[in-house]
């Protein structure tokens, strides 16, 4: 007479098996998740150039903006503004633009705008978030990333 439940494929292996995997897939997504939730820029590793000089962050918070160049009035509406943070502006076609007290106008390699890109699933220009200063060269997101349709929708309180 044949033991029942012994075998190789029994229901409490199958069972197991099942639980584990699934303890497996909701671990790897929390984390997954978790990290998610901060997006880190460290300067240090990702250069960006503000004229021909490396860009060396200074201030505590920084509103970047990551704009088109192409679209009529952007950068002049750009230096009109005066928000609680110092602009960080990244052109998407890197133009060379002069900085000003309000907004720092910065270009980097094509490696580098596609890991901002990337890193912040940016699909619309414009698009604005404030990073704040964890250590020295090391910037956490400290705000949501919204897509605008104009420049002119920044809100002054950013």
């Amino acid at each position: 007479m044949a033991r029942r439940g012994s075998g190789l494929f029994s229901v409490g292996t199958i069972l197991a098996s099942f639980f584990g995997a699934g303890m497996i897939a909701i671990a790897f997504a929390y984390f997954n998740y978790k990290f998610q939730e901060y997006k880190f820029v460290n300067f240090d590793e990702w250069l960006v150039y503000k004229k021909a000089d490396v860009f060396n962050p200074s201030e505590e918070k920084y509103l970047v903006v990551f704009y088109s160049s192409k679209k009529a009035g952007t950068v002049e509406n750009l230096n009109k503004l005066r928000p609680k943070y110092k602009i960080l502006a990244i052109d998407y076609y890197q133009q060379n633009f002069p900085s000003n007290e309000h907004v720092t106008y910065v270009r980097a390699g094509t490696d580098t705008i596609l890991k901002i890109i990337q890193r912040f699933n940016i699909y619309k220009t414009p698009s604005v978030f404030i990073i704040k200063k964890v250590k020295e060269g090391l910037y956490k997101q400290d705000s949501i990333i919204a897509e605008l349709d104009t420049i002119n929708e920044i809100p002054t309180d950013l």
